[in-house]
């Protein structure tokens, strides 16, 4: 069984998102990409709200999600407490992503820029 190593975003977007003991966290938003390198930076996570009202995202470094075939969704190595305290906003006020922005999401999880 051959695995194709590239997926469209639209694919992307509304797979869920669990962390290591197989919760569900919530689900892609959203993808943000770098314009300069063309690499993903970042995977908006949908969390918490009612039928997408009152949800936030979290800008979650690609890096750090893995997919499990198993699961049917991407894997983050993220507990409750550390989501919670984590940069977000809500739906209708998206930061700018700029690289100060990206390094503070990436510190936070401590991943290098």
């Amino acid at each position: 069984m051959s695995s194709n190593p590239v997926i469209s975003s639209d694919k992307v977007e509304g797979t869920s998102v669990y962390n290591a003991n197989g919760d569900k966290l919530g689900s892609i938003d959203d993808l943000m990409i770098d314009k300069r390198t063309g690499l993903v930076r970042y995977a908006a996570l949908e969390f918490g709200g009612f039928l997408g009202m009152g949800t936030d995202r979290y800008p979650i470094p690609w890096s750090m999600l893995k997919y499990d075939t198993t699961l049917d969704g991407y894997v983050v190595p993220l507990g409750a407490d550390q989501l919670e305290k984590a940069p977000r906003y809500e739906s209708s006020n998206e930061p700018v992503y700029s690289d100060d922005y990206g390094r503070k999401v990436y510190d936070y999880y401590g991943v290098g820029w």
